[in-house]
């Protein structure tokens, strides 16, 4: 007899959630697996008639070869949808599900709420380039050296998610937010303040992205705006020297220029840029150095001088890993709601 499918509600799959480093762990192990165990196609996009609305599935197998160190094969799918206007219906902007299934007999094996997964991969990824090549400041400290800055721009579900991985990264960061909606801004910064990491007096909110990005050491870009007059807008003049600079946004803010002229620009899948660069999304962007895991496989650490971007827009296969572990923890915690066949 068939076994019954496992379905994770939102609820579940917080509960069920790894912890911060092992969130770090999954990431990682997602940005290397891009490069020597994954398959998986750039996303598979159509757009309904909401203006700047948009629907991906996002197909992902890992066949992990020895010298990876994993041991399972993983197959799954990520279907997500994302209707800006939503907000104006007090509905969440993104709706997504992850559907595993056995890598060995393609039967479906959970279903799960998709929303905080998208919202802590995302996050872990921009963890991993923090850790790999954030400020030497941030690491290293002397008695004349300050704590290191961050910003982060867009007080949505990406900036929230981003709390607790910048408190781990850059454990004393003074943080600054920024939203176009000040309310926004100053919610976020009370709930960064109670954040592990962060502190009480350590996170501010504003309402000038030019003037809280300037000093930072890590700027983390994850506002939605569909206005095609908002891209691109952060230039150099935004931005001190050495800046780590952290794109999460479609369509991003932050200007092509900052791309060419960077130390280093990595992106997490090269043939989803590039495709999404042909599409309109990153006009005028350069090729980029090298994609994240080929750069943590290379031992590439950050240059000595210069500013540092990457940008990730999500991959299938990091919701695919995180959906197997917490399918596992759901498992051994009996979460979840079993759905006959």
């Amino acid at each position: 007899m068939r076994s019954p499918l496992r379905y994770l509600a939102a609820d579940d799959v917080v509960v069920a959630m790894p912890s911060v480093a092992d969130r770090l762990d999954l990431a990682e192990r997602t940005m290397t697996a891009l490069v020597i165990d994954a398959e998986l196609p750039p996303k598979i996009g159509v757009h309904p008639r909401p203006v700047g609305s948009f629907a991906h599935a996002m197909p992902a197998s890992m066949r992990p070869v020895a010298a990876s160190g994993a041991d399972d094969d993983l197959l799954g799918i990520k279907w997500v949808t994302g209707f800006p206007d939503n907000r104006a219906l007090g509905l969440p902007a993104i709706h997504a599900i992850v559907v595993l299934s056995d890598p060995a007999t393609g039967e479906p094996r959970a279903i799960l709420d998709g929303g905080p997964i998208t919202a802590e991969r995302t996050a872990a990824v921009s963890g991993v380039a923090i850790a790999r090549f954030g400020p030497r400041a941030a690491a290293t400290m002397g008695a004349d050296d300050h704590p290191a800055r961050a910003t982060i721009i867009g007080a949505g579900v990406q900036g929230r998610s981003h709390l607790a991985i910048l408190g781990y990264t850059l454990p004393g960061v003074a943080l600054t937010i920024v939203d176009r909606h000040p309310e926004r801004a100053e919610a976020l910064a009370e709930i960064a303040r109670a954040t592990d990491g962060i502190g009480s007096a350590a996170a501010t909110s504003g309402d000038d992205a030019a003037s809280a990005t300037k000093d930072a050491d890590v700027v983390i870009t994850a506002a939605t705006f569909a206005d095609p007059a908002h891209r691109q807008v952060m230039d150099r003049s935004w931005l001190g020297h050495d800046a780590l600079v952290v794109p999460v946004d479609y369509a991003t803010i932050v200007a092509a220029s900052v791309a060419r002229d960077a130390a280093l620009f990595l992106v997490d899948d090269r043939g989803q840029f590039l495709a999404n660069r042909d599409a309109g999304q990153f006009d005028d962007y350069p090729d980029p150095t090298a994609t994240i895991g080929e750069a943590i496989l290379a031992g590439t650490t950050r240059p000595p001088s210069g500013r540092v971007v990457v940008t990730h827009l999500g991959v299938g296969l990091a919701d695919v890993l995180f959906a197997d572990a917490i399918v596992r923890r759901a498992e051994e915690l009996g979460l979840g709601t079993m759905l006959p066949r």
